[in-house]
């Protein structure tokens, strides 16, 4: 699926810190936790606690954030719907990977057993 260079652009341009506590919220009001979500991201992206901690606080954008990521390489597992788009559809590698995540926490949030969630 094809998304348009604006919302591809405005994507790029946000933080990761403006948007790591909307999904701590998330998954904290469906009874999940922080350090649930941070292993799913750890599991994502290769960071660990303290690298994740750094790029919150260097106020890093997407682009950047994933730019530093070594996506996991079962990463391409992660398929469906989110926000209106077929994730294995888009286009964009940056957009899908920001995507990737935002399905990871809808799952979190969704009760999904954290096995199915890292695709082991």
């Amino acid at each position: 699926m094809e998304t348009s260079n604006t919302h591809n652009e405005r994507i790029a341009k946000m933080t990761f810190s403006s948007v790591y506590p909307m999904y701590i919220a998330k998954v904290e009001k469906k009874g999940r936790t922080k350090e649930e979500l941070d292993q799913v991201i750890t599991w994502l992206t290769g960071f660990d606690d303290s690298q994740l901690l750094e790029l919150i606080n260097e106020k890093v954008t997407f682009d950047t954030f994933f730019q530093r990521a070594s996506l996991h390489p079962n990463a391409h597992l992660i398929t469906g719907m989110i926000c209106g788009y077929r994730i294995e559809e888009i286009e964009n590698p940056l957009t899908q990977k920001v995507r990737y995540l935002d399905k990871l926490v809808d799952e979190l949030a969704k009760g999904r057993k954290m096995e199915k969630i890292l695709r082991s």
